[in-house]
């Protein structure tokens, strides 16, 4: 146990609850991206403190999730799926305190997975954020962990009015070429940029960076769970197009997952974290399995 990290952990996810859990998961990719010019100069460290015990998604991310669901359970917000307001305007201690304590639920969830070898099959940090999302939806949600079909004629699989995720990003027309080409991009600029290190996490800082158009408003793509499996398939030693089919994949899943838990319900359980997550699992199967190099 590092009581530091635990209590930086805090820190992290009540700062995830002031500014938002978006917001917060911004810093995360300005942070990667810093990191990665830092790297272009010998030093990793910057990158390692993106995904660390403050600012890391599993944290800071995690506990703004959290906190916007105890936040809607209350009614302080219009909706506990609200992950991307500040809730510092509020006006509640006891959301930035749910805030902090899910930031070091969040710690201690991934140093368990990591303390059980789970980093080796898994994205542990995607995975954490699943399943402390899960958690906010059992303990604040009045919906199942599925969600609750709130109209008669709704379908779970369907997107209508009442029910969507990003209604300019739910159809699999419009999915599925933006994931081959976020795929395509992130999977060159992990294997053909020349960097020596943080190539793997460029096309995901970037992604994380573009929703800052997201907070203000515009309908952008969210495309970090095409990017990061893409860089991961060129990190297993695959080429474009298998970082193109990744991306692919990793979109898909993720639309599935917007169907399954978050759509008809009242908390976020984020879609993107679930296809990364099981990206991350189906490459090291594959590795695993000797269809490819490691």
């Amino acid at each position: 146990m590092h009581w530091p990290s635990l209590i930086a952990a805090f820190g992290g996810g009540l700062l995830g609850a002031a500014i938002g859990a978006v917001p917060a998961f911004i810093l995360t990719g300005l942070l990667a991206i810093v990191g990665v010019a830092a790297a272009a100069s010998g030093g990793t460290e910057l990158i390692g403190v993106a995904f660390g015990p403050v600012l890391g998604p599993h944290i800071s991310f995690g506990g703004g999730v959290a906190a916007a669901a105890y936040a809607g359970s209350k009614g302080f917000i219009k909706t506990g799926r609200d992950v991307g307001s500040p809730l510092m305007a509020v006006g509640r201690p006891a959301v930035l305190i749910v805030g902090g304590l899910f930031g070091c639920i969040g710690w201690l969830v991934n140093e368990g997975l990591t303390v059980i070898g789970a980093r080796s099959w898994t994205d542990t940090i995607a995975l954490t954020v699943v399943c402390t999302g899960i958690a906010a939806r059992l303990i604040f949600g009045k919906t199942s962990l599925f969600g609750t079909i709130s109209t008669p004629h709704g379908r779970r699989f369907r997107p209508d009015d009442s029910a969507t995720w990003l209604p300019w990003q739910q159809d699999f027309a419009h999915v599925i070429p933006i994931s081959i080409g976020v795929g395509l991009v992130s999977a060159y600029l992990a294997g053909n940029s020349g960097l020596r290190a943080g190539g793997d996490v460029l096309g995901f800082g970037i992604s994380t960076t573009i929703l800052t158009f997201l907070i203000m408003g515009q309908k952008v793509p969210v495309t970090h769970h095409m990017a990061l499996p893409a860089a991961l398939a060129i990190a297993h030693g695959g080429g474009l197009l298998l970082g193109a089919a990744c991306g692919l994949a990793g979109g898909l899943l993720g639309e599935v997952a917007s169907r399954l838990f978050l759509m008809h319900g009242d908390t976020h359980i984020d879609p993107p974290a679930v296809g990364i997550a099981a990206m991350a699992t189906l490459l090291q199967l594959a590795a695993f399995a000797g269809w490819l190099p490691h």
